[in-house]
């Protein structure tokens, strides 16, 4: 049994390239693979053609049988086409499932036999999807269906219904009908899946901002965090605790000026935001990259005014992070003057400072909207 295993090992080996084996070799040395990898894994929005089952066809059969000349039609029905349901889980953590299998069917209704049997109806089709998909048809844009919670189903794509067979059809003036109804054909179409995570509050800042640090330090999440740009690659839900109480935290990767424009990731990961009722802004006050604590919060302003869908009047809370760094204090001072919005709240993820008042502020902000 182990012979054949390293023979398999050794062509695998043997047919890497050792560019890619170095480069491999390269990223788990500097800790970035599993990150790198969980990135190229991770698929919010894929196009998938789907088709129900059709029915069966009736059956055309006469009774025969000894002694009994005149038998007359027997005929079964076919069965029903399976449908295409989707179901909402929330243990199902992307789509990557439908990106490398895009096509999907029901299974087909068996026709109808002698002896008035009735054709098996075809197996449904049950597609798996995480929380916050919305189901668009290709073609028109149209929103087809739409599931958030856990344990919600819907019929996407109805199977086709069975025919009749010949027994339906006799009369006295017809004893031996040889009329059928076949099969009715399953609907089918060409979908877009549209993952978008569903949080309580979402954080929106620049790149290297400390989002990530955030979350962990506030969650049980464990982010990939790093003194470089872009050291989050894809969107994560953390739940946060603070005494008996919980409240969920989407992370998303930063955002640049121009990412209107397509400028660093664009605005690709922008819609796992759009489902969370309250913003919060993590603003670098310590300028660790040289830029404006306060140019960086009015850009991601105009950002979220370019993107639309409601964000830039969403409801919002400003964190700066980075207190402990040098010079952070005085740019602070200056941001607060400049600050006629809200009330920025000082914290620093890698002394604790403020994380509490933080989560304090975050559920009393939560309870505000829900009383509305």
């Amino acid at each position: 049994m182990a012979q054949p295993l390293l023979k398999n090992l050794w062509w695998c080996n043997k047919n890497l390239s050792v560019a890619s084996a170095s480069k491999s070799l390269t990223a788990q040395r500097r800790g970035l693979w599993p990150s790198a990898v969980a990135a190229l894994m991770f698929v919010d929005e894929v196009e998938v053609s789907l088709s129900a089952g059709s029915g069966g066809h009736g059956c055309l059969s006469f009774r025969r049988e000894k002694y009994i000349p005149f038998g007359g039609p027997n005929g079964g029905d076919g069965g029903d086409g399976g449908s295409v349901i989707l179901t909402c889980d929330r243990n199902v953590g992307d789509l990557v499932d439908y990106k490398y299998t895009p096509h999907a069917s029901a299974k087909n209704g068996q026709p109808g036999m002698g002896s008035q049997c009735h054709g098996r109806n075809g197996a449904n089709c049950l597609l798996r999807v995480p929380e916050g998909t919305v189901v668009h048809h290709s073609e028109t844009k149209a929103i087809a269906a739409e599931l958030l919670r856990h344990g919600e189903s819907v019929t996407l794509l109805k199977g086709g219904k069975g025919g009749l067979g010949n027994v339906h059809f006799k009369s006295s003036t017809d004893r031996a009908p040889r009329k059928t109804i076949p099969g009715k054909p399953g609907e089918s179409g060409k979908f877009r899946f549209e993952m978008k995570v569903i949080a309580d509050i979402g954080l929106v800042g620049f790149p290297n901002a400390g989002k990530s640090s955030l979350i962990n330090a506030i969650t049980e999440t464990e982010r990939p965090t790093g003194p470089y740009p872009f050291t989050t690659l894809y969107p994560k839900v953390g739940v946060a605790r603070n005494g008996e109480r919980t409240f969920t935290i989407a992370d998303i990767p930063g955002i640049i000026g121009g990412a209107h424009a397509n400028r660093g990731l664009g605005f690709r990961f922008l819609r796992h935001v759009e489902r969370c009722p309250i913003l919060l802004f993590v603003i670098d006050i310590g300028s660790v990259d040289g830029r404006s604590p306060w140019d960086d919060f009015t850009t991601l302003r105009d950002e979220l005014a370019h993107y639309g869908a409601g964000l830039a009047d969403r409801p919002f809370m400003v964190c700066t992070n980075k207190m402990d760094v040098g010079g952070a204090r005085e740019n602070f001072s200056t941001f607060s003057a400049k600050s006629r919005l809200v009330e920025p709240l000082p914290i620093s993820c890698a002394t604790g400072m403020g994380l509490d008042e933080l989560q304090q502020r975050l559920l009393a902000l939560i309870d505000s909207q829900k009383a509305r």
